[in-house]
């Protein structure tokens, strides 16, 4: 195990508009939020789906006199003001979205992301901290140094909040999805390693004090030790559940066995199943890699178990994985 873990990491690391939407009821907000001495008063949420409107909901639930702004296409923008989520909302051009913000917050698709990336460097306060919810990082950190550079633009902060649901979407969005979940933060490769995070540049404190006060746990990583991590404990159980819930629909007779017969264990297996391609298109293509990698060393572990059927070896590997469910149980 540990040599095939030992070849993943080594290959790796070689192959390395303008419609304006208002919510009128909220100006007593609006003037607070003006005169606070917070360093983060200001927040636009760009993409208010599933992690962008449960950031609205969480900031609005557990902080107080932050005036919370969304950008996202017209019928999703109508549907946060519907769930009164937003104090302002914005479609279309960026820049009225971005002009006053303290803090931009990216919950977009990766491919949406990269693509307005420049705009957002060129358009954000130059005092604002700007920060990513992408299930990748490697891709984004590399676009960030194109056109990040800072004091000159405003200050870029990758983080991909480890929460979610199969069913994406706004209706789906909730308070309390960050709630003890890790928080994964980017870590600048040009910081001394023995800096203290929190010392890092004050806007990045006060976003920590907003991730605690949510009830995320923030963890520093690398890009490329995030796209690995995640890719064995997000990507490839994902793809995994792909894999065992297309096999089984191609087997299904006209009685619809063999899944009229199953129980609730399949359910848990497959709920990541529920999860559409669009979610995904981008994560697997900016983790190609790492998930052709793993999905090789998790086939080479499948022959494995299949050789084991008629030996007691087969123990060794519930073993295993007996003790990883109790590790996640303890998470």
């Amino acid at each position: 195990m540990w040599h095939s873990h030992f070849w993943l990491c080594a290959s790796l690391r070689e192959r390395l508009r303008p419609l304006r939407l208002f919510t009128l009821t909220r100006r007593v907000r609006y003037l607070l939020s003006s005169m606070s001495p917070h360093l983060i008063s200001r927040a636009t949420i760009l993409g208010t789906g599933l992690i962008g409107g449960s950031f609205a909901l969480a900031l609005r639930k557990y902080t107080t006199d932050l005036y919370i702004s969304g950008w996202d296409r017209p019928d999703i923008i109508h549907e946060a003001r519907s769930r009164n989520i937003l104090d302002e909302a914005f479609t279309g051009d960026l820049a009225p979205a971005l002009r006053a913000a303290d803090l931009i917050f990216i919950a977009l698709p990766i491919g949406v992301t990269l693509d307005l990336l420049p705009e957002i460097a060129r358009l954000a306060p130059k005092h604002a901290l700007v920060t990513d919810a992408c299930s990748t990082k490697l891709r984004i950190a590399q676009s960030v140094a194109e056109n990040f550079s800072p004091p000159s633009t405003a200050l870029f902060l990758g983080g991909h909040p480890m929460a979610g649901r199969e069913v994406a979407g706004i209706a789906q969005a909730d308070a309390d999805l960050f709630l003890n979940a890790p928080y994964a933060l980017i870590a600048d490769s040009s910081i001394p390693s023995d800096s203290s995070p929190s010392e890092r540049d004050p806007r990045v404190s006060a976003f920590l004090k907003l991730l605690e006060k949510i009830g995320a746990r923030a963890l520093w990583l690398g890009a490329q030790q995030h796209d690995y991590a995640v890719g064995m404990v997000s990507h490839l159980p994902q793809l995994a559940a792909v894999a065992l819930g297309s096999f089984l629909y191609d087997h299904l007779d006209e009685n619809g066995l063999p899944i009229t017969v199953a129980g609730p264990g399949l359910r848990d297996s497959l709920r990541l199943a529920g999860s559409p391609y669009s979610t995904w298109r981008d994560i697997v293509l900016t983790n190609r890699e790492v998930l052709s990698a793993a999905l090789d060393l998790f086939a080479r572990r499948l022959d494995d178990l299949r050789e084991r059927l008629n030996s007691r070896e087969l123990e060794a590997d519930f073993d295993a994985a007996n003790e990883l469910y109790k590790l996640l149980r303890a998470l």
